[in-house]
């Protein structure tokens, strides 16, 4: 059974930045896809990016350039970075994961992943 803990989340000022962390657990195999979603109060969760066992990354529009996903394989665990945060980047971010299918990169959908922490709470004011 995967287990995923979220940490990191914090408030900010506008401007601001945060480093979100997922460490990950209970996984053995070697092709698989992590992301980070968000889901703000009164709204659907939304992809933010996500990352693939081999390095290649997939982020929404709203945070290219200001966000980056990194992986350390040695500790099992994947970072957000996120820098220039905005009022609208508040919400509850979820770390997720699941196992990826060959020659497909990793998806921004949240029903396709199976397994989910339970979320790390960003806010940011303005």
């Amino acid at each position: 059974q995967v287990q995923l803990v979220e940490s990191g989340g914090d408030s900010v000022q506008s401007g601001g930045s945060l480093r979100l962390f997922c460490a990950a657990s209970g996984y053995t195999d070697s092709r698989y896809c992590m992301g980070w979603f968000r889901q703000a109060p009164g709204k659907e969760r939304e992809g933010v990016a996500s990352i693939a066992d081999y390095g290649g990354t997939n982020y929404a529009e709203s945070v290219k350039g200001r966000f980056t996903i990194s992986q350390d394989k040695s500790k099992n665990t994947v970072s957000l970075q996120m820098n220039n945060l905005k009022p609208d980047d508040t919400a509850m971010y979820y770390c997720a994961f699941r196992l990826r299918r060959v020659g497909s990169p990793c998806p921004l959908l949240n029903d396709v992943y199976p397994y989910w922490g339970q979320g790390t709470q960003v806010t940011v004011s303005s």
